[in-house]
């Protein structure tokens, strides 16, 4: 009895014969899957962008209307710091709160498996999402930022600060989001974290650094927000831009740490 083995060439076709295997699609350059990413994630939040930004600048510039009634408006630093904080806070609440509470999200209902499938980096996703979330802050930051000015007696004239201010202290706090809402082991200790971190954010913001406790003021400088604020306090007055830079500094370094845990994250979370 004769026996036919299978030939070694056709273990590299498909179970019906003649039927190779389709090759994978290659994996998309890192830039331009960011930007496949970034422009997804923009068009969807497209609908909901102008009712967040109302919610953020209304909670900032309301703060500022307390604050007004509460600090000596004589200390050019108590005024820079609550025309800052709250300008900053516009960033946290929708970079490390709301992203932190979509990757939560993604997470509880298994979605992130679904870019797993996707020719796509980790790093484009993680990074998409993070700059998209980021990036629509910035007029709601100018309108807190102009409205301040105003109300405190501020000069106007450095506003152009906020387009480096805003991406870089963004880049931070959003990685500190993504990685809140990945880690976290359910979606509501994510939305929890997001929380305490904005409101951190709102409290070591809006207050000069110089009238802080000392335990509290080495709290303040744990926080990757305190640096965005900082240096937007940098501008005003006699501006200090070596100040300035090497507070941006901080928030670039903290971004790319953070961004990079949350890469991470997110393959450790997909695999799992």
């Amino acid at each position: 009895m004769t026996t036919v083995g299978t030939p070694r060439s056709a273990s590299r076709e498909a179970p019906e014969r003649g039927v190779p295997q389709a090759d994978l699609a290659p994996t998309t350059p890192l830039w331009a899957g960011l930007v496949a990413v970034y422009r997804a994630q923009l068009s969807r939040t497209r609908v909901s962008r102008v009712p967040l930004l109302f919610v953020a600048v209304f909670q900032s510039v309301g703060i500022m209307i307390l604050m007004r009634g509460v600090v000596d408006t004589g200390s050019d630093s108590a005024r820079e710091a609550v025309v800052a904080g709250s300008s900053v806070l516009v960033v946290a609440f929708v970079a490390l709160n709301l992203l932190a509470q979509h990757f939560g999200a993604l997470r509880a209902a298994n979605a992130l498996d679904y870019y797993m499938t996707l020719p796509v980096r980790p790093a484009a996703v993680v990074l998409g999402m993070a700059a998209a979330y980021a990036s629509f802050t910035l007029p709601g930051t100018i309108a807190t930022a102009v409205t301040g000015a105003l109300m405190f007696q501020l000069p106007l004239a450095n506003l152009w600060a906020l387009l480096l201010v805003v991406p870089l202290s963004g880049a931070a706090l959003a990685g500190v989001g993504a990685v809140f809402g990945l880690l976290a082991p359910r979606q509501e200790l994510a939305t929890l974290l997001g929380q305490l971190g904005m409101s951190a954010a709102l409290l070591l913001g809006v207050i000069p650094a110089d009238r802080m406790p000392r335990v509290i003021e080495l709290g303040r400088d744990l926080l990757p927000s305190s640096y965005g604020v900082d240096a937007f306090i940098a501008t005003y007055g006699t501006p200090d831009w070596t100040a300035f830079a090497t507070n941006l500094a901080v928030c670039a370094g903290v971004g790319v740490a953070m961004l990079t845990l949350a890469t991470w994250a997110f393959r450790r979370t997909s695999r799992g």
